[in-house]
């Protein structure tokens, strides 16, 4: 067993959802944390993406809903945790247009109400506990908003948010630096890049295309496909954030991008190759995809400089996208059990047609 984070407890706040469920798998895999879950399982959370961890005697799950004061102060006095990592977000850009109230909800009251708790809890440690603890606030690199050309974000861009989900993340982010400066809470911000890999939900545009590819039903691409996203592999997010956490300087953020800029197009049509090579079907996928209206303000281009956690906590990402992406095609393939049951509703259907800020 490694040695990392020997005695520590941390609670991952959103631990059954994507990112949060492989976090909480490399930190029983690779360290020796206690690690408690607190999720609200909203319809993104799936328990089954944890079904290795419970067999762990460091993983307990609590349900627990971040906006939920009361509820949240008993599981960290029960817990005693050394340190909180906030994953507990709705993250679908497309749902926060149709639906907004739900992000403003859960990304920003539900931060505020985790800032506020974890603050009481801090308060009533020793010195020494005090210097230990860390709070990890996790935000995405929308919160930079749209870039031009060959732009690149580090952590100094200005935060220009066009989407209800990158206002409110970008909204969560400012509280916490806020409770870092004003009240001493030992707070770190990651940005990450758009993460892919097993276990997302199929609202996302990689499961999305994998999940209807195989159906056969049409791959619908936004305008003509042409915005840009840096790809990140899922699990090597994880391997960020736990080094944030490990080796971060408290009031420090840290950009984390997977070195992977494609187009959308470029994505969907090696997505097409990949299920093309591994589930053959009388036609080619690319045939499936199809060009629909755009989305109401999308943004053009994200791409990160993460040579601050490269240089300061000797971060990389380790997954080729090619490689990567390939990886995660014959995961949904395997594990038709973990996606199957998430079909019976509408996972699949276009969402975001600007209704739903009236």
């Amino acid at each position: 067993m490694a040695d990392r984070f020997e005695g520590a407890r941390i609670v991952v706040a959103g631990g059954s959802g994507f990112i949060g469920s492989a976090l909480i798998l490399h930190l029983l895999n690779a360290t020796a944390a206690e690690v408690i879950n607190l999720d609200a399982l909203t319809y993104a959370a799936n328990p089954r993406s944890l079904l290795a961890a419970e067999a762990s005697p460091r993983y307990a799950f609590e349900r627990v809903d971040v906006r939920d004061a009361e509820a949240v102060r008993a599981a960290l006095e029960r817990h005693g945790p050394t340190a909180i990592v906030n994953l507990a977000a709705e993250s679908h850009v497309d749902r926060s247009i149709d639906a907004p109230g739900a992000f403003v909800a859960t990304n920003l009251v539900g931060a505020f109400t985790l800032l506020q708790e974890a603050l009481r809890f801090w308060r009533g440690l020793g010195a020494a506990e005090q210097a230990g603890f860390r709070l990890l606030q996790v935000s995405t690199d929308e919160v930079f908003g749209s870039l031009d050309g060959a732009e690149v974000c580090d952590e100094t861009a200005p935060y220009r948010p066009n989407s209800p989900y990158a206002a409110t993340k970008a909204g969560a982010d400012h509280l916490a630096r806020a409770w870092g400066v004003t009240y001493g809470l030992p707070v770190l911000v990651t940005h990450g890049a758009n993460t892919y890999g097993p276990r997302q939900f199929p609202e996302k545009l990689v499961p999305m295309m994998i999940l209807r590819g195989l159906e056969g039903r049409e791959l619908p691409v936004y305008g003509q496909g042409d915005n840009v996203r840096d790809w990140l592999h899922v699990e090597d997010h994880a391997r960020a954030l736990a080094l944030a956490l490990e080796r971060g300087t408290p009031g420090a953020t840290y950009g984390v991008g997977g070195a992977g800029l494609r187009r959308n197009i470029e994505v969907v049509r090696a997505v097409c190759a990949a299920l093309d090579r591994l589930a053959p079907a009388a036609a080619p996928r690319e045939s499936l995809i199809r060009f629909v209206a755009d989305r109401p303000g999308h943004d053009r281009r994200y791409a990160l400089d993460s040579s601050r956690i490269v240089r300061e906590l000797g971060w990389r990402p380790r997954e080729d996208f090619e490689a990567g992406l390939e990886r995660t095609v014959r995961w949904y393939l395997d594990n038709r059990g973990w996606w199957e049951p998430l079909l019976d509703g509408d996972a699949l259907r276009r969402r975001g047609l600007g209704n739903g800020g009236a």
